[in-house]
């Protein structure tokens, strides 16, 4: 295991009822600025339960923040917060909202001449204006990490600070139970993968972590089908709204070695496509564990034993198998697990390899090994 610090600061509300504690725990002396999406916190009841919290603040809103936030939306924002003098944000809503409320706190205090250089260059970030979030649709983890991507036309990048880690977070899973079947499906697979690419790389004797990860997954695997099945069942909906949280907390990722090929080539498919974040990840994990089987051979092997049972027939059957087990598994949450899947096919495989070295893309994986060339074969391979 790897030498490393671990602090996460982020306090999480969880439960039904915690969004009151917002108003505990934002000071009454701050101008709020609510953000949030397209605007069914207004239809489920969690809008008025936060202006209920906020009753004593001063606040304001600002709506409109998309599924990929998008860079022009979000500088909006950026200039609201600037010209009403909001010090506090409040970020309401599944992992798009909480991302865009990220980068709004760090832009909004910038100092240097383009915000987009924050995610394009990797500028510093020196200071944000503090934010905390109400979190409706668990998937990304964002709710208590410092890390968060923004879309600017086809371009998906990522950016991580401190600054912008979220004091606190509300987790009722009592808010989710109004999601879309497709919304559940996502965010079950996306906390799948968080949790994927934190484990199965290379060991390095770090059990905790390990043991840990493959609690999870093994809990998404539980629950993410009754979900779909039993759309009502609030147990259901709070054990994988904190599996969730935890997938990508940072916890299971200290001192390990960590792959997010999967996710930078999934950001390409969907700023190109417009895929679902998840349904990118579902189609090219698969891909991923196939063509760098060789490289990630002893996790495969135990992840396919720990996870799924498979402990029979020689390294490389037991390896097809823990793949065909995870494809199964992404088919029984109705979500894609090839490009035909898709209508996608070689010419949009050359858009995606182009893409990936426009944004610098050209040494993924944990050993820094996926050249352009690996990244082309792990598409053909998701043909």
């Amino acid at each position: 295991m790897d030498t490393f610090t671990y602090h996460n600061p982020t306090r999480i509300h969880f439960g039904e009822g915690q969004i009151a504690a917002i108003a505990n725990d934002i000071p009454k002396e701050k101008k709020v600025l609510v953000l949030y999406g397209g605007g069914s916190i207004k239809s489920n009841g969690v809008y008025e339960q936060v202006a209920q919290a906020l009753n004593g603040h001063n606040w304001g809103e600002f709506a409109g923040i998309e599924p990929n936030p998008q860079y022009d939306t979000l500088m909006k924002a950026v200039e609201m917060i600037k010209t009403e003098g909001f010090d506090y944000l409040l970020a309401v809503g599944g992992g798009s909202v909480v991302d865009g409320t990220k980068f709004i706190a760090a832009a909004a205090a910038y100092e240097g001449d383009d915000p987009w250089h924050i995610l394009s260059q990797q500028q510093q970030v020196n200071s944000a204006v503090p934010l905390a979030c109400v979190l409706t649709l668990p998937a990304t983890g964002s709710e208590s990490n410092m890390g968060a991507v923004v879309s600017r036309g086809t371009t998906k990048l990522a950016f991580m600070t401190p600054f912008v880690q979220p004091q606190f977070a509300v987790l009722d899973p009592q808010t989710t139970l109004s999601l879309s079947p497709r919304q559940v499906a996502n965010g079950v697979v996306d906390a799948y993968v968080h949790v994927m690419e934190q484990y199965l790389t290379f060991p390095v004797n770090a059990k905790v972590q390990d043991r840990f990860a493959e609690g999870l997954l093994l809990n998404l695997i539980e629950e993410g089908p009754k979900a779909l099945a039993t759309p009502n069942d609030l147990d259901v909906r709070a054990n994988i709204m904190w599996t969730a949280t935890q997938a990508l907390n940072g916890l299971i990722g200290v001192g390990v070695p960590q792959d997010w090929t999967t996710h930078m080539i999934g950001h390409e498919l969907t700023g190109h496509y417009g895929i679902d974040h998840a349904r990118t990840l579902s189609i090219v994990l698969p891909a991923v564990m196939q063509a760098r089987r060789e490289d990630k051979a002893e996790k495969l092997l135990q992840y396919g034993a720990r996870i799924f049972g498979i402990t029979e027939g020689t390294a490389d059957e037991r390896i097809d198998a823990a793949i065909a087990a995870t494809i199964a598994f992404f088919k029984q949450m109705e979500v894609p697990t090839a490009l035909s899947d898709v209508e996608l096919g070689d010419n949009d495989i050359d858009v995606i390899v182009a893409s990936l070295e426009q944004n610098g893309m050209a040494a993924l994986g944990e050993h820094g090994k996926i050249t352009l060339a690996e990244s082309r074969r792990i598409l053909e391979t998701a043909r």
